[in-house]
């Protein structure tokens, strides 16, 4: 993902920019080309920059593929101790 500042912008794109605050929009140019403008919080942030860590996106897959399981009681004691 890559951030741009705008220092300045047109009318157009502080039109779209401010509906894009309160929906999504989807952006169609005359050659078909679409792009999806969406205001994001510091929580959709995060979630892209974590998507972006193979590393932790490898391990992430790793973990969901494990089915073994341990006992609630197991955890307890192993950290009781």
């Amino acid at each position: 993902m890559k951030t741009i500042d705008l220092p300045s912008v047109s009318k157009d794109i502080a039109s779209l920019l401010d509906q894009a605050g309160e929906d999504d929009l989807v952006v169609r140019l005359a050659d078909g080309r679409e792009f999806l403008l969406v205001a994001i919080d510091e929580f959709d942030l995060e979630v892209a920059r974590t998507r972006a860590n193979p590393k932790l996106m490898k391990l992430l897959d790793a973990r969901v593929q494990q089915t073994k399981l341990v006992p609630l009681d197991e955890v307890k004691r192993r950290f009781s101790a």
